[in-house]
């Protein structure tokens, strides 16, 4: 027999016959990929050993569901960051063009293409609940794209989909040496970018702290 569980949020969810401790919605409007429909996955879960799960998961759809467009070119930069550091690190292809014609950073999302929500519990640490965004993209197909908000309020993690949730635990480092995490921790938002790409732009955040200044 199929089992439901219902969210505030997004109404019913069905149990994954493959996976038991995976539930699945409909397909929901996303208002930071200008209201494309998406399908939510409670993942990790199981309603008799997690009570609160469903209360604090509507949190994080909440928050999430009050991201927009402006939110969303916010992080260009760092979605952009994330192609040309692949593209940078692979032999030359002349698919790739597309990719390293970009002039705005804004222009990284055309290339960016979402294809699911799961909301999950972290399992280690403070075992808050992540919504993570995952996307194909056009630099790396094999394993993607994912952006995971904590608490869907805040970028935490931008990275191919490796299965961890912060880069702390993909590297097994503590979570005040994970920028973006430790910037959620001590409540502090990360500053955007100017969007134009040039040789006369000054130089990132990210550029400030992995590139050294040769000047």
């Amino acid at each position: 027999m199929i089992k439901e569980i219902t969210s505030k949020i997004i109404g019913q969810l069905r149990q994954e016959d493959q996976f038991p401790d995976w539930w699945k919605s409909s397909k929901i409007e996303v208002p930071f990929f200008e209201n494309e429909k998406l399908t939510v996955i409670f993942m990790d879960f199981e309603p008799e050993h997690d009570k609160t799960f469903i209360e604090e998961a509507d949190q994080a759809l909440t928050n999430f569901l009050k991201l927009n467009l402006v939110d969303r070119n916010s992080i260009s930069d760092l979605a952009y960051r994330n192609c040309k550091d692949f593209l940078d690190a692979v032999d030359f292809d002349e698919a790739d063009q597309p990719l390293r014609q970009i002039k705005n950073y804004n222009e990284i999302w055309n290339f960016i293409h979402p294809t699911e929500i799961y909301v999950t519990r972290r399992p280690y640490k403070e075992h808050d609940v992540y919504l993570t965004l995952a996307c194909e993209c056009d630099w790396e197909q094999e394993h993607g794209l994912q952006l995971v908000f904590r608490q869907g309020k805040q970028l935490t993690r931008i990275s191919d989909q490796d299965g961890h949730l912060t880069e702390a635990d993909a590297y097994g480092k503590p979570d005040e040496e994970d920028e973006l995490l430790s910037n959620y921790n001590i409540g502090t938002m990360r500053k955007s970018t100017h969007n134009s790409i040039s040789p006369k732009v000054k130089r990132t955040w990210w550029q400030k702290l992995f590139v050294p200044n040769k000047h």
